[in-house]
Parts: C-alpha cells; structure tokens; sequence
C-alpha cells in the first residue's frame, strides 16, 4: 500500500539523518582524532588514561587483565604505562594479558585469549601466561570496559550491565592480590546501587568517576574499587 511504503521511506530518512549526525560527531570528536594522532585504536583509551591520572593505578611491574579488552585501545594505554619510556613497543616492565569473546589484532607484550573467562580451560590460560612471565598468579589490577549489548529496553540493559559488574568483581576478587585494584564500567541507572554496594562490599575505598572521554550523553561511569579486602 502506498501509505505503508511512505512510512518505511520516513523511518529510513530519519535513520539516515541520524546516522548522518552521529558520524559527524565522530569524525569531528576532539578525542577520536586525538586516538588516530597517537595511534590508539579507540577513543575509549583516554577514559582508562584520565582514571589512571587520578588516582595512580598502574604502576611499573604490575599484573594487569584487561577484560572485555577488544579492540584493543585499553591494552594499548596499558603497554605504554608498563613501558620505560612510555613507547607502544619494546621493553615492557610487567604483564598484561588481554581476554575477549571476540578476536583482537595483536598488541606488542600484551598476551591475547580469545574465550569467556568464566570458563576453567581460559582460566589456566590465563595463569600461565602470568607464571610464565616469571611472576606469580595474582593480579595487581583488573580493568573492564565490558558493556552488553544495547536493547533499548532500560530495566534489561541496567539488568545486563549490573550482572557484567558482578563478572567482574567476582574475577577480581578471586584474582587480585590483598591490596588490588578493579575498574569497571557502569551505567549509572536502575543498577547502579547495586553495582556500587557490591564494590563497597570487597574494596577498601570506592571512587566513581565521568571520565571527560566519555560521551556527555551516555549513561556510562566508571567504579573503580582500591585496596581489595582480605577475605575473612
């Protein structure tokens, strides 16, 4: 009918202006051509690199995880923390190992496992490629910038972020050293408490931060959790 095809031609123009809009922003956001100067695959390194600044996270010898670490940008920023010279190649004082469900292009000294690190053959993975580093198996930092896939439904993607976080927390808690620390993207939303009480809940301190690569529109914040407890 003539009516539905000038509905589905109007809802493919908006899309179109949309789109249109959004890659404007993009091409002309202040940190994306920064990242492309500097040779970070996405902007998001400046949200992990703003963090760091503020409250000294990474440190030179650290074990460090980057999980949900693909494409690779928060690897990047970590290799040049652990690097002397802050170079995105050569020497590197420390380890990362990188873990994704999706494929990563290869980032010079960080280790890549490509699996759910809920899973115990990912898991051995991940402690020999620390041990075989010369150091031991417990880590001095988690980092996590994982996010669920966007419904559009509020409750769920709160419910599917919130339960990321307890991932997480959980893989921190059972691999940190006494003293550790974990960050971890957060939607600040119907979840948010929850995610917040269960940092409370295993870290000494608990910091929120809106790092300023953070789109202002997006909902997403960072917890960062310092000084893991000592489980009783």
């Amino acid at each position: 009918m003539p009516g539905d095809d000038n509905s589905d031609m109007k809802v493919r123009t908006q899309s179109k202006k949309v789109d249109k809009a959004w890659l404007n922003r993009h091409v002309n956001d202040t940190y994306v051509k920064l990242a492309q100067k500097e040779g970070y695959r996405a902007r998001a390194a400046y949200k992990l690199k703003e963090i760091d600044e503020a409250l000294g996270l990474v440190r030179p010898g650290d074990q460090v995880v980057d999980l949900g670490s693909t494409p690779g940008a928060w690897s990047q920023y970590l290799r040049r923390r652990l690097s002397p010279g802050g170079a995105a190649t050569g020497a590197l004082h420390g380890r990362i190992v990188a873990l994704d469900l999706l494929p990563m292009e290869p980032v010079e000294g960080v280790h890549f496992i490509q699996g759910d690190f809920r899973e115990q053959a990912v898991l051995e993975q991940l402690e020999q490629a620390l041990l075989a580093a010369g150091g031991d198996s417990k880590l001095d930092l988690v980092v996590s910038d994982m996010a669920p896939n966007l419904s559009g439904i509020d409750s769920a993607d709160a419910a599917r972020m919130a339960h990321l976080v307890e991932l997480a927390v959980d893989f921190a808690v059972r691999h940190l050293k006494p003293g550790g620390s974990l960050v971890a993207k957060v939607f600040h939303g119907a979840s948010y408490d929850e995610s917040a009480r269960l940092f409370q809940q295993h870290f000494k301190l608990v910091k929120k931060i809106k790092p300023k690569a953070s789109r202002p529109q997006s909902a997403e914040n960072f917890l960062v959790g310092l000084g893991l407890k000592v489980q009783a």
